[in-house]
């Protein structure tokens, strides 16, 4: 099933039958991925008058709430409502939702005790590409990181110029392999957020972060057409599924 995309003065044909999947799923329990110090979801049949509500217990339906917070328990996007007092909900911000993408796989430098995605090392993976939206792959880039408890692992993150070049490049919408882009324990600061989104000057409101996604070994640097998948919360941010397609040649 190909599809052919007119973008300015570019043809671009993908293949919509070959979705490559970047999400990480909300799973009930301690296997799912984990962050910012709160217990994992739960995904649990209702009780009405001391009666589980699930086909197993003999009810009629599957009838199951769940309980998980966005930015903690897997792939999630956001706007910057996440950082500011105004509602910038993601489902109205998010208007428009496919985007020329680059993959890019970086590996985290030493700063002191941390590990950081610098400008240079964006530069270096980029190039003179203008990009719509980059995702970001980390190495070592293993399986775990679908399942990783992150609280209190000081994760790599990306340096404010390297946030800089990011914006002057144009970029609109940042994928992620960590739970943030900013530092686990920066007393409050977030500098990746707010100099992404300019929240000291004209505000970037159509602008997204999308964190905790999982790129695939089998999937190559370089361009896709990415589909953002977004569920429909009114919120500063909502679980998403980002999904690349291969542009073909």
């Amino acid at each position: 099933m190909l599809a052919t995309i007119q973008l300015k003065s570019r043809k671009l044909k993908i293949d919509l039958s070959q979705p490559l999947d970047i999400s990480i799923p909300i799973r009930h329990g301690e296997k799912n991925v984990n962050a910012w110090y709160i217990g994992p979801p739960k995904i649990e049949p209702e009780q009405f008058d001391g009666e589980i509500v699930s086909v197993s217990e003999g009810a009629s339906v599957n009838f199951n709430t769940i309980t998980f917070n966005p930015h903690s328990h897997g792939t999630h996007t956001e706007t910057v409502g996440h950082i500011v007092q105004e509602n910038y909900s993601v489902n109205k911000v998010l208007k428009q939702f496919f985007f020329l993408a680059e993959v890019i796989t970086v590996a985290p430098e030493k700063l002191m005790d941390d590990l950081v995605i610098s400008a240079k090392q964006l530069r270096f993976a980029i190039g003179n590409k203008q990009r719509e939206a980059i995702v970001v792959r980390t190495i070592p880039n293993l399986q775990d990181k679908k399942t990783m408890q992150y609280s209190n692992t000081n994760w790599p993150y990306l340096t404010q110029d390297a946030i800089e070049y990011l914006v002057k490049k144009g970029v609109k919408h940042l994928l992620f392999d960590q739970p943030s882009v900013d530092r686990e324990k920066d007393g409050g600061e977030l500098r990746a957020h707010h100099t992404f989104w300019n929240t000291k000057g004209s505000i970037r409101k159509e602008a997204t972060i999308t964190e905790f996604i999982y790129v695939s070994n089998k999937i190559k640097d370089g361009v896709y057409m990415l589909n953002l998948h977004v569920a429909p919360f009114e919120n500063d941010a909502a679980p998403s599924r980002p999904i690349l397609y291969k542009v073909l040649d």
